[in-house]
This record gives structure tokens, sequence and C-alpha cells, in this order.
């Protein structure tokens, strides 16, 4: 224990114009700082982790794109044509809207060559500009569906409709990789 005037402490020691605070390394000189070396460690320990994980950041040979959901379909036998007009009439509509709004930036059909009976002939893309764009994608597209099918109740009823048309083997979310 140290004796200074007529306080007494542990932890602080006052002296003229000074006082050290032990417990987190600083001394106040009449309003200048100096930090121990303790502190000193610790601070250039997290200015290089800092600057490591920016610099692990920029060493990336690519920058992240467009996300695009792809659709693999198979037609049921006869309904291709049917499903095709569909495509080319609502399908095509409702891209076209969601595409005017900024809700996608492209949407594409591709016909695949299937191999066996299990595996897709036609492929559907929508690409979005980013991840952030599924944010309340529903909220943003249901008034268009609405607008299209009379209802959400009807638009649910016309996807059941389409399983006479075609068969869902599955979707596949991809991000595009931009190299640098």
């Amino acid at each position: 224990m140290t004796k200074v005037g007529a306080v007494q402490s542990t932890r602080y020691s006052l002296v003229a114009r000074t006082i050290t605070l032990p417990l987190i390394g600083f001394q106040v000189y009449t309003g200048r700082l100096k930090v121990k070396k303790p502190i000193l460690l610790l601070l250039a320990a997290i200015l290089t982790i800092s600057a490591s994980v920016t610099r692990a950041q920029e060493d990336h040979a690519y920058t992240q794109g467009p996300v695009v959901i792809v659709s693999f379909v198979r037609s049921e036998p006869g309904m291709f044509e049917e499903y095709m007009r569909y495509l080319a009439s609502t399908y095509k509509r409702l891209m076209d809207g969601y595409k005017k709004q900024g809700i996608i930036t492209d949407y594409a059909v591709y016909q695949a060559l299937p191999r066996n009976p299990q595996d897709a002939d036609l492929i559907l893309t929508v690409t979005y500009k980013n991840m952030a764009a599924f944010d309340d994608l529903q909220a943003r597209t249901d008034p268009a569906a609405k607008q299209a099918f009379g209802s959400l109740t009807k638009a649910a009823s016309a996807s059941a409709d389409r399983e006479k048309m075609r068969k869902q083997l599955g979707s596949q979310l991809v991000r595009q990789l931009i190299l640098k």
C-alpha cells in the first residue's frame, strides 16, 4: 500500500498529476496517454490479425457474381409442346414482369437431350443479381402471381395442373464466380 496525501490505495497511486491504472495498463501524465508494453503488444496483435483478414479477402482470384436457380424438368410423354405453350405465355409474362421490376436479371429455357427416362428434357434458369435478392422475395413476387392467376390459391392450383404436363426433377442454386 502506498500513502499519498490522505488517499491510501493498492491499485491507484497519485503522485503530482500522474495517475497509474495498473488493471488496464495506462498511465496518464497531464493529459498525455502512455501505453504500457502488454497493451501495446495486444494492440499490435489485433492490428496484425485484422490486416491478415483484410489481405486474405483481397487475395481471392475471383469476385462473387450473380446467383442462378437451375430447375430440371421432364415433360410428360406427348406434353412437350403444351408445356412450351405455357412457358411462352404465362411463364414468360411473369418472368418479364419480374425482370422489369428488377427482381430478376434474366431467365432462360434450355432443351436437353435426356440420356434416360429420369433425365431432364428442359432446364429452366432464373438469374438474380446476388444472394440479397432473395430477401423478401415472396412479398415482391406475390402481386405478379395474383395478377397472372387471379389469386394465390389459383396460382397454386395452376401449378398442380402443370404436373400433368411435366415433372420437376429438382433444382440447384449456383453462384457465378468472376475470375479477376
